[in-house]
């Protein structure tokens, strides 16, 4: 069995669930499809009036029964325009209205997933998740499937009012008819796993372009626009050509659907004809059974795009559910604390971590901060510096041991006031498209104009924003582009600020400043330290000389702890560090005081 057929049940229960989107909206359901039940009747009814006004108006020269007919066919006109009106107005309505839900459960997914999914995950395939995949699946979960139920009841409608006039003919007629159906059902199933490697391929596509947007500053850097232009067009040419065997698909059933519906007329001509010349049947009669045939034209070779229409929608849908359905790793137990008035004191013990696929990162880290301790941690590049940091708000769930705030486990906390006492400055300072003072007052909402300039002046931020074309009300471009990078970070440190957290952690905060700007932010964060507690990753001597406690960390454990005069002493790894990274500053430091000290004298 392959892939693709494993996969049919998944899809077909993906379609199932996403009808289930329309339940809460029974009374919009209900009056969209009363009105296309009566719609369809109404329909049934033409070709019989139009028999009578045949056999009784032009057979027999009655005016009368001709202007009735008429008078009745316009009848059914106008109340099929109000049929119809409400039909498509309400269909329309669902099928935005399960597309708004859908989209609202999708990104709430997305937003609760842990760190690691966002590791994992490229940002264009989700943007294609949220966008194509789910405007195919509302397409069929209002307007879709109301058109498609219509178009299977007027067929067995037409079949049973072909029978009431001839039995006979009608099984004439309807020879073709099982063929036309296979042809249908087998194209469906066919074209719905060559549409999901399409939207797969749209997922593609959208995050090398997303990708390539990003970095167009290192793009043009480099000159390497001609190689985003080819990677682009490789994979364009990848989608159009699964789009055109779709089209090559649809091009090879379509004509032959359309044959076998004009096989039925055939058949009633070249067989009930002479009937009707004979007088076994009327001339309404053929008339009207001929009228049912071509009744069917439309709705069978719209019942190829319905079921194209459902195909696609059960593999749109199953892409976006995969992202629903995943478990959100860190989530709130049932009797999880609310973390109130904490002091700030931290406990790792014996705590061990790995990712999903094996990946040890840390091992058996042990060590206490207490309120208002100053920790750093220093260590080469990946032996999960960030990693420890990242386990305090809980971004991973620690694989063995426990992490403690205030004597509680983490993972007893609420999340959220977990969260909201902890103050972090990321490494990469990310900044929304709005303005400076939306970007600060990110954790605080609530903050005043006073409370946001305050925090802006202690992040040495309050100058340079009012340098701004329009100062604290300046929007900044995507990501802060517009700002360098040590004014995104001091805006970043702002926004920390700002939340007054009793926990911070300073993710190498200071790596994107100049050794000015750097010392007027330490000062500031001098008094800001006071009674909180703060973990420090910084490779700068001057944020390492005035912590509490040092842990060197390497491999993933902690190799030396203490002091930095004490590190010193050890003459360890901290001081083949200090030897190899940190001398330097301190002899430049010392040689900026040295002529600081000559220019004031």
């Amino acid at each position: 069995m392959t892939n693709e057929q494993n996969d049919a049940p998944r899809r077909a229960s993906s379609t199932v669930r996403l009808l289930g989107y329309l339940g809460p909206y029974k009374r919009y359901v209900g009056l969209a499809y009363v009105a296309m039940l009566l719609g369809t009747g109404l329909n049934l009814l033409v070709p019989q009036i139009i028999a009578w006004a045949i056999d009784y108006g032009v057979s027999q020269g009655q005016a009368s029964t001709l202007i009735a007919a008429g008078a009745l066919i316009m009848g059914i006109a106008l109340v099929r325009g109000v049929l119809g009106f409400v039909q498509r107005y309400y269909g329309e309505w669902l099928t935005n209205r399960v597309a708004y839900d859908l989209r609202n459960e999708f990104y709430n997914a997305v937003q609760y997933q842990p760190f690691a999914f966002h590791d994992q995950s490229h940002t264009g395939d989700l943007m294609s998740r949220a966008t194509s995949d789910i405007s195919e699946s509302e397409r069929f979960a209002g307007i879709g499937l109301m058109d498609l139920t219509a178009t299977l009841l007027l067929m067995v409608g037409v079949i049973v009012a072909m029978m009431l006039e001839s039995v006979p003919l009608a099984l004439l007629a309807m020879i073709p008819l099982p063929i036309l159906l296979f042809t249908t059902v087998r194209f469906g199933i066919t074209i719905e796993p060559m549409f999901k490697r399409i939207q797969e391929q749209m997922g593609t596509l959208s995050n090398v372009m997303q990708e390539s947007l990003t970095g167009i500053h290192v793009v043009k850097a480099f000159a390497r626009e001609p190689h985003e232009l080819d990677k682009f067009d490789r994979e364009n040419n990848e989608w159009f050509s699964r789009r055109q065997g779709l089209i090559r698909k649809w091009a090879n059933n379509w004509p032959f659907m359309t044959f076998l519906i004009m096989l039925s007329i055939f058949f009633l001509l070249w067989f009930a004809g002479p009937s009707a010349l004979r007088g076994d049947i009327t001339v309404g009669s053929l008339f009207a059974l001929i009228s049912y045939v071509l009744m069917l034209n439309s709705p069978v070779q719209r019942l190829g795009f319905l079921v194209n229409l459902a195909a696609t929608a059960g593999a749109s849908a199953t892409r976006v559910f995969e992202i629903i359905d995943l478990p959100q790793e860190v989530v709130d137990r049932a009797d999880a604390l609310a973390l109130t008035a904490p002091r700030g004191d931290v406990k790792f013990e014996h705590v061990s971590f790995s990712y999903r696929d094996g990946l040890h990162v840390l091992a058996d880290v042990d060590f206490h901060a207490k309120p208002g301790d100053k920790i750093a941690l220093i260590g080469p590049t990946g032996s999960g510096k960030t990693t420890i940091t990242n386990l305090l708000p809980r971004f991973y769930d620690a694989t063995s041991g426990q992490i403690l705030v205030d004597d509680h486990d983490v993972r007893e906390l609420q999340l959220k006031s977990l969260r909201g006492h902890i103050g972090i400055v990321l490494q990469e300072p990310f900044l929304f498209s709005q303005t400076v003072r939306e970007n600060i007052a990110y954790g605080r909402t609530d903050a005043s104009m006073e409370d946001i300039v305050a925090a802006a002046k202690v992040a040495r931020a309050h100058e340079f924003i009012l340098e701004l074309e329009e100062g604290y009300d300046t929007r900044v471009g995507e990501r802060g582009v517009t700002l360098s990078g040590g004014q995104k970070q001091r805006i970043a440190i702002a926004r920390a600020l700002l939340a007054d957290p009793r926990i911070l952690i300073l993710d190498d905060s200071t790596s994107s400043v100049d050794t000015e700007t750097e010392h007027l932010i330490q000062e500031a964060l001098g008094e800001l330290m006071m009674g909180r507690t703060t973990f420090i990753i910084a490779q700068r001597l001057l944020t390492l000389k005035h912590a509490d406690c040092i842990l060197v960390v390497q491999d993933g454990r902690i190799a030396e702890r203490g002091t930095h005069e004490e590190l010193l002493a050890n003459d360890g790894l901290y001081r083949q560090i200090y030897d190899l990274q940190l001398k330097d500053q301190e002899e430049f430091v010392a040689l900026q005081s040295q002529m600081a000290a000559s220019a004031g004298g």
